[in-house]
């Protein structure tokens, strides 16, 4: 039995996005100060990109060992390297470049101009995520601390789509997605066994568009459907919103607004 979500709900996305940044740097701190390291995996997208950028410009960014955190990906465009539509590529410019990271510990998704096609490098992602693995995991794949999510419009999480096969993974942690409804239709994605080996699962929804998305999400739908529905952690699942996509909650669901 899982926890029911919790839910936190700002003025507007900027706002957002500082406290979730905020909220970001103290897990971080938490974990490394318990075990020595601490584990993340990132999201792409404006929500993502915008906590990256957030992150970057907060004073209290330096509290972080950025040399033991180890930084992963839900999902990429599976394009050339450096392509400026890659998660990874947006990682860097937002936050990565400009803070004191442990290369070896930071582990992107392959790119197409690699020599595999994508199910082969969804393959070589799932044996890295293993390698790192140890045995107090109990599993495939490290506990992350934090693992982000955007949400889409369509309740999307990673590059996990409504009613496609990789929704429906139950085994493989990494899968390659073909035919996205969205460009590029070419991925990789974190499969919903991966996402909930996470202690803790944030799905992040700024904006009108994301409201209908996160009511779906929230009022009990199933995983197949509505991916966003079956992304959850291992001890916390916290959905971070704006006032605009949190307006079509329903009354029971919605907290009481954040500062």
């Amino acid at each position: 039995m899982t926890a029911a979500p919790q839910l936190v709900v700002h003025r507007d996305k900027e706002l957002m996005a500082q406290a979730a940044a905020a909220r970001l740097i103290t897990k971080i701190v938490d974990a490394q100060a318990a075990r020595g390291y601490a584990s993340v995996v990132l999201t792409g997208g404006r929500n993502g990109n915008g906590l990256l950028a957030a992150l970057s410009s907060s004073p209290a960014k330096d509290a972080i060992d950025w040399s033991r955190l180890d930084l992963w990906w839900g999902d990429e465009r599976f394009l050339p390297d450096g392509d400026p539509e890659r998660n990874y590529t947006q990682a860097k410019e937002a936050l990565l470049d400009s803070v004191p990271l442990n290369p070896a510990r930071v582990h992107p998704m392959p790119a197409s101009d690699g020599a595999y096609e994508v199910d082969a490098a969804a393959g070589i992602y799932a044996a890295e995520l293993t390698a790192a693995a140890g045995p107090e995991d109990h599993g495939p794949v490290p506990t992350f601390d934090v693992l982000m999510l955007g949400v889409g419009p369509d309740t999307h999480v990673a590059s996990l789509f409504p009613e496609l096969p990789a929704v429906r993974e139950s085994e493989r942690t990494v899968v390659g997605v073909h035919g996205a409804p969205k460009p590029p239709p070419v991925r990789i994605t974190l499969t919903l066994p991966a996402i909930r080996a996470a202690r803790e699962v944030w799905l992040l929804a700024a904006g009108e568009d994301k409201a209908n998305a996160a009511a779906i999400a929230l009022s009990g739908a199933g995983e197949v459907q509505a991916p966003a529905a079956g992304a959850y952690g291992r001890s916390r699942t916290l959905w971070l919103l704006d006032s605009a996509a949190a307006s079509q909650l329903p009354r029971d669901l919605y907290p009481p607004s954040s500062p």
